[in-house]
């Protein structure tokens, strides 16, 4: 199969549009050709191109920020001596100055298909600074690694943010190329969209939304695996508890919690009694960490790790916004008075809870800290957000 960017570069068709046009890339560092070729080089050197800019979203062109809210600074790329601008910094929107600098937009991120995923709130970004302009955006489109299936609950009017760019539940099943034309039609964009779609891609395929053929390269610094884009969706909202992550470790966002002071096992039994149809899909395993940063540094933690993986995943099973709320629960009922939620400034946002902030409305928490809630409650919660959501989303999809 072929991504966007190996299809743009080996048809002279496709480029043609190119021809005499300043062209903008925004790009990470998995930005790469089937030949590990970044695509920045590639188009550099790709015949009837001239870029003009580069563009850089959370984490920075070349993925060297670590945590969340650490801003990229603006820079001249050394070799091509061309602005790179940064997505994550001063600003988030683009600005008319940068907007200044191209014609065209190619827009190359690789996404983990998850609302909270900012790349997604950037593509949004993009489109609207160009809507109304003469600027093109074109989508060079790649897999969406946890593949179609659907998961969440819909973001609420009123609660939009950089981790939250529109009406969609935290797990979209889309492709970023999809996702823009859902953008522009639900935004009412006045923009010249293009998509180079990929060829060959099959998301009900071997894979199972990431080719078996192409190796996994970290789009953010804590997108380590493919097991971790796939658990990503419930994972995350760990960054708005107290509870570990795992980040400061090597496997961070593939475990549902660590701690110092939460027995993991007690907490398995306890997800096991109350809900045991949401662990399916994967398997859950009992591991200890210390974090060298972040969360609980320095202190050994009792944690769960998710293996969604090898002969252990079942991708239409897995569930893991499901598996999350479940961990959540579980923790919540064995520790009634345990300081659970993380109460600090979250991607800018500081009038609200980082963990409804995540979820788009207070919903999942409120279920959470419910001592009578029942797992029925949270499908009554989820389940009319996905089915309408897979409803919308069916006109946009290419693949």
């Amino acid at each position: 199969m072929k991504f966007g960017i190996d299809r743009l570069l080996a048809d002279p068709a496709l480029r043609a549009p190119l021809e005499g046009k300043r062209v903008a890339l925004v790009a990470h560092p998995a930005s790469v050709t089937g030949g590990l070729t970044h695509s920045l080089d590639a188009l550099a050197a790709c015949p009837g191109i001239t870029l003009s800019a580069a563009f850089g979203p959370q984490h920075g062109l070349r993925g060297d920020k670590q945590d969340n809210m650490v801003e990229t600074e603006d820079f001249i790329d050394p070799l091509l001596g061309i602005p790179v601008f940064s997505l994550y910094g001063e600003v988030r929107r683009p600005t008319a100055r940068m907007m200044d600098s191209a014609d065209v937009f190619l827009f190359d991120l690789q996404d983990l298909g998850c609302r909270i995923y900012t790349f997604v709130t950037t593509l949004l970004y993009l489109l609207e600074a160009a809507s109304g302009t003469d600027k093109a955006v074109w989508v060079l489109d790649r897999p969406n690694p946890a593949g179609r299936p659907v998961e969440g609950t819909t973001l609420l009017p009123g609660w939009e943010s950089f981790v939250g760019a529109g009406p969609m539940p935290m797990r979209h099943g889309m492709t970023l190329g999809e996702m823009g034309r859902w953008f522009v039609d639900h935004f009412k964009l006045d923009v010249d969209y293009r998509v180079v779609a990929m060829e060959g891609w099959e998301p009900e395929g071997p894979g199972f939304g990431w080719p078996q053929d192409r190796i996994w390269i970290n789009p953010s610094p804590n997108a380590a695996s493919l097991n971790m884009a796939r658990a990503y969706a419930g994972t995350v909202m760990i960054e708005g508890a107290t509870l570990s992550e795992g980040r400061g470790t090597t496997r961070p966002l593939e475990v549902l919690f660590g701690a110092p002071d939460v027995d993991a096992k007690a907490v398995l039994a306890e997800m096991q009694a109350f809900a045991p149809e949401w662990l399916a899909g994967c398997a859950i395993r009992e591991c200890w960490f210390e974090p060298t940063f972040h969360k609980h540094v320095g202190k050994l933690c009792n944690a769960l790790m998710i293996h969604a993986e090898g002969v252990f995943y079942d991708h239409h099973a897995f569930r893991p916004w499901r598996l999350q709320a479940l961990a959540f629960k579980a923790v919540r009922r064995l520790y009634p008075d345990y300081p659970l939620w993380r109460d600090f400034p979250y991607e800018y946002v500081t009038d609200k809870l980082a963990i409804d902030v995540i979820n788009g409305g207070p919903g999942l928490r409120d279920w959470v800290d419910d001592p009578v809630s029942t797992p029925a409650d949270l499908e009554a919660l989820a389940g009319p957000d996905e089915a309408a959501w897979i409803e919308t989303r069916a006109p946009f999809l290419l693949y």
